[in-house]
């Protein structure tokens, strides 16, 4: 499986509309919109794909393409036992001297 982040979405955009967007390329396992506290959508999802080539195939594709007036943003996602935390570079983010 692999995550993509789709970013730049129109705040009226669906998971229905994503899922239109993104069957073509192969099955999708989930798509998830992001929400504030209020419910309201944030402008961005993560579309998890079952297939990894089919991922890469429709982020290469659809990467900086319209839907619903707005240039989508794609970017392949890692998964979460895989982020590099800022944390992780301390406090200062790097070496002073």
């Amino acid at each position: 499986m692999k995550s993509l982040y789709v970013g730049n979405l129109a705040y009226g955009t669906t998971e229905a509309d994503l899922r239109a967007v993104f069957s073509p390329f192969g099955e999708l396992v989930s798509v998830r919109i992001a929400s504030d506290r209020a419910g309201r959508p944030k402008g961005f999802a993560f579309v998890e794909m079952a297939d990894e080539s089919a991922a890469s195939a429709a982020a290469g594709s659809l990467k900086r393409t319209q839907l619903h007036g707005r240039t989508m943003d794609i970017v392949e996602s890692e998964p979460p036992g895989k982020r590099r935390s800022v944390r992780s570079r301390g406090r200062s983010g790097g070496r002073r001297r």
